[in-house]
């Protein structure tokens, strides 16, 4: 009876082995980063932040506080994701009552064009959009609030904060129509009472 004798498999030279250890390590820090990167929790109080028109004029969101604040954050590439819910809003906004009662609060991550000649480019650009849309374009020039609210780069995010300050809604990405429908129930409960 033979027996086939293998050798043992070769180990990897030491530093091989450290830097599969340091990959192994610099991922799992990468999806705990990226867990820990969640919208803020419904019922949470909403932090508060920091951002400004094209033309400078700084807006603190606790400033808004007493009415119902829906915020929509996007960057350019993912301003048509809600688009819907941005076409409901435009129509509950006609009514003077909602008008008035409720902060929209549409907030532009521009933090990669923080740098001059790009800046002055951008401004242009978002005070042409606010015009279009009649409403006032923030923006985000450094990541701060973007940061405060642990909200993800690329994708569109609503967030309702209502009149106590506290989160009543938050999600990312394009909302499917039961999340429209449940964003503007909630609006409509923060303002009719």
């Amino acid at each position: 009876m033979d027996m086939l004798i293998r050798p043992p498999a070769p180990r990897r030279p030491r530093p091989a082995r450290l830097l599969s250890a340091a990959s192994a390590a610099t991922l799992a820090v990468a999806l705990v980063s990226g867990a820990a990167l969640a919208l803020p929790p419904v019922g949470d109080r909403a932090p508060n932040a920091r951002v400004e028109d094209a033309d400078g004029r700084e807006l603190q969101l606790k400033a808004l506080r007493g009415k119902p604040i829906l915020i929509v954050y996007e960057d350019k590439d993912s301003t048509t994701q809600n688009q819907a819910l941005k076409d409901a809003l435009a129509k509950l906004a006609k009514g003077d009552r909602y008008k008035r009662s409720i902060a929209v609060t549409a907030i532009a991550d521009v933090s990669s064009y923080d740098f001059w000649p790009a800046k002055g480019f951008v401004k242009d650009a978002i005070r042409d959009e606010s015009r279009k849309v009649g409403a006032t374009i923030y923006c985000d020039w450094d990541g701060t609030f973007r940061e405060a609210y642990r909200l993800r780069r690329g994708i569109s995010n609503v967030i309702l904060v209502g009149k106590n300050g506290q989160v009543l809604f938050a999600a990312e990405g394009k909302l499917k129509p039961e999340a429209q429908t449940r964003v503007l129930d909630l609006l409509r409960k923060e303002v009719d009472g």
